[in-house]
Order: structure tokens, then C-alpha cells, then sequence
């Protein structure tokens, strides 16, 4: 049995106690907050939870093995930190921190350690997600020209980041997740309208190997909720709508190729009639997925890594992949849209 102590009770902390909750091998010990009308709803959800406003007291519980990490961005190095050096596996939100310098000392600190450090990039635990990846390991999509990800809605803003750290990583984490690779330069540009200084709304442009390239929309602007990612191949194209309920990936035998027509050799060409544009519209199939809460399978993973000491999927390196980007991408925005080059991991 892995017990474990949650830290942050706020807006993603009850769904994290509910899920390790259901999970056989594990129990949750205790949860921190400073907040204690958060705590005392915790508290009447769970009664047998252990509640504290002092974060530590739950990093100097004997009985926790593991410790959650549901807490704003700026504050995840620090309690990160202090829980490797007290002997716990870490499960934290996205993204692992708010600098690639203290993701790489978090790293270091849970290798030294022998400790699970684990990032929740929630979305790469997702089934339609994993089809999505599965889909393109294929091949069946044909080589990946484009790909657009629009995630926006009214809200929810925040005081201390911006959006494309507060909503981007999940795209990122995600894009990162089917291409297998890291961005070759990162463009960004957006505007603060609500709150001067806290960009609201962005656009992200990023170019990978193979003339791949990933346009981003995030917003808190926007008045309708949009989940929406369109990949378009050179064999067929998908569409992936996480707001429906049914059918979320929808997969178009559609594209466009080009034919030169025969005509006699000349030294080059450029008249439109040399050339002869064939468009193909097939079927559309939606692919059969099932409805596994991500989140579970998170937990489960996490238990999962700590009982047999495995490298979880989403671990500190993966944290650290998407941190980079996030840096270019602030970076370029900061210096009006400036491409940034990235190396390669």
C-alpha cells in the first residue's frame, strides 16, 4: 500500500484525492492547504484525511511515501524540492516549473534520491490522445504536414502567469507526445487586454524536422469553450474534438496531389497548365476509443512506478521537454514574435 499526502486542495486537488482514492494500492494519508475552507472540504468528503494548513507537516509524515503537487506554478520547485530531499516520490501538475534550470535540479534530486519524479501531462494519459499518437506510428495519416491545436474559453484568469503557461502546456505536452521529437524554433505573440503585463491571448508557431509545422491558439477570451486539434497528412487528415462526447476523433480519407502533366522536356516550368491538381474526398470514420478517466490512469501509473521502480511516461525529462518550449515561446513573445531556436533532446 503507497500512501500518499496531497499538497493544494484548490481547483485540481479533490479530483487527484478521488481518483488515488480508488485506487487499491494506494491511500490517501493527508492533504495541506492554506486555505482551510478548502481543507474542510476535503475533510467532509474524507473524514479519515489528516488535514494541515503547513505544507511540511505533510513532507515529515512518517506514514507518506508520495507526495501530490497541486499547487500554483511558482511554488512547484520549492515544495518539489523539499519533498525529494525528504524521501518522497513526486507526482506534480504541469508544468513541472516555471524554469528549465529547476526542472533539471529537480531531475538530478530525484536521481540521487532513487525517487519516482513525475509530471501530470494528463492528456498523453488519454485514450483518444494515445489513438491519436497510434494512429500517426502508423503511418496512416501519411507524412504530417500540419498540425492546429485551438484551445480557448472564457477564463479561468490568472494573477501570476500568463496563458500560454497556464493553458499551452497541455498542447505542447501533447504535440511533443505524437511527434516524438522536440521543436526545431518556437514563434509566439499575444496581448494583454484584462490585466496589463499577463498576456490573455497567444498564438504559438513551431517548426520540427521534416517541414512539420504546429500552430497554437490559447486564450482566456474567448466566449465559447474549444478543445480542437486538425492534423493534416498527406494520406488523410484528423480532426480531434475533445468537447464532444461521441466520436472525438474523426479521421477524412481527403487530400490534394500533384501531377505534372507530360509535355516535353524544356529547361523549367511555369504555366499553370503543366501542372494538374488531383483532389481525393473518401469516408469519414470515427476510430473506437474507450472512456477511461485520464486522471486514473495517472494515479495508476504513478502507484505503478513506485511499486516496481519504472520511469514513468510523463517523467521529470518529459517536464523539462516541455518547459523548454514554453521559455522559447515566452522568449519570442517578449521580443515581438522573434523566431527562437531550440536544440534537440
Amino acid at each position: 500500500m503507497v500512501k500518499l499526502g496531497i499538497i493544494g486542495c484548490g481547483y485540481w486537488g479533490p479530483n487527484l484525492v478521488r481518483n488515488f482514492n480508488n485506487i487499491p494500492d494506494s491511500e490517501m494519508a493527508c492533504c495541506a492547504d492554506i486555505d482551510e475552507s478548502r481543507l474542510k472540504h476535503i475533510k467532509s468528503l474524507y473524514p479519515k484525511i489528516s488535514i494541515t494548513k503547513d505544507y511540511k507537516d505533510v513532507l515529515n509524515d512518517k506514514r507518506v511515501d508520495a507526495v501530490v503537487i497541486a499547487t500554483t506554478i511558482e511554488t512547484h520547485h520549492m515544495i518539489a524540492k523539499d519533498a525529494l530531499n525528504a524521501g518522497k516520490h513526486v507526482l506534480i501538475e504541469k508544468p513541472i516549473t516555471n524554469s528549465s534550470k529547476d526542472a533539471m535540479e529537480l531531475i538530478k534530486l530525484a536521481g540521487k534520491n532513487k525517487k519516482v519524479l513525475m509530471v501530470d501531462h494528463t492528456f498523453e494519459y488519454s485514450s483518444p490522445v494515445r489513438k491519436i499518437r497510434e494512429i500517426i506510428q502508423q503511418n496512416e495519416l501519411g507524412q504530417i504536414f500540419t498540425i492546429d491545436m485551438i484551445r480557448v474559453n472564457l477564463g479561468l484568469f490568472q494573477e501570476k502567469v500568463n496563458v500560454i503557461w497556464d493553458l499551452a502546456p497541455h498542447d505542447i505536452s501533447m504535440l511533443l507526445y505524437y511527434l516524438s521529437s522536440m521543436p526545431l524554433s518556437v514563434m509566439a505573440t499575444g496581448q494583454s487586454y484584462i490585466r496589463d503585463g499577463i498576456e490573455d491571448d497567444a498564438y504559438i508557431n513551431l517548426t520540427f524536422n521534416g517541414k512539420v509545422t504546429a500552430n497554437m491558439h490559447v486564450s482566456w477570451l474567448d466566449p465559447c469553450k474549444i478543445r480542437k486539434t486538425t492534423i493534416v497528412g498527406n494520406k488523410k487528415m484528423l480532426v480531434f474534438d475533445d468537447i464532444v462526447q461521441d466520436e472525438k476523433i474523426k479521421i477524412y480519407d481527403k487530400g490534394v496531389t500533384i501531377q505534372k502533366n507530360n509535355i516535353p522536356k524544356q529547361p523549367y516550368y511555369d504555366t499553370y497548365e503543366q501542372w494538374a491538381l488531383t483532389y481525393r474526398s473518401g469516408d469519414i470514420y470515427s476510430p473506437k476509443i474507450d472512456n477511461k478517466e485520464p486522471l486514473n490512469v495517472v494515479a495508476s501509473h504513478f502507484i505503478e512506478c513506485i511499486k516496481n521502480n519504472k520511469k514513468p511516461l510523463t517523467d521529470g525529462n518529459s517536464g523539462l521537454r516541455v518547459v523548454k518550449v514554453l521559455e522559447a515561446a515566452q522568449e519570442s513573445l517578449k521580443n515581438e514574435g522573434i523566431k527562437v531556436a531550440l536544440g534537440h533532446d
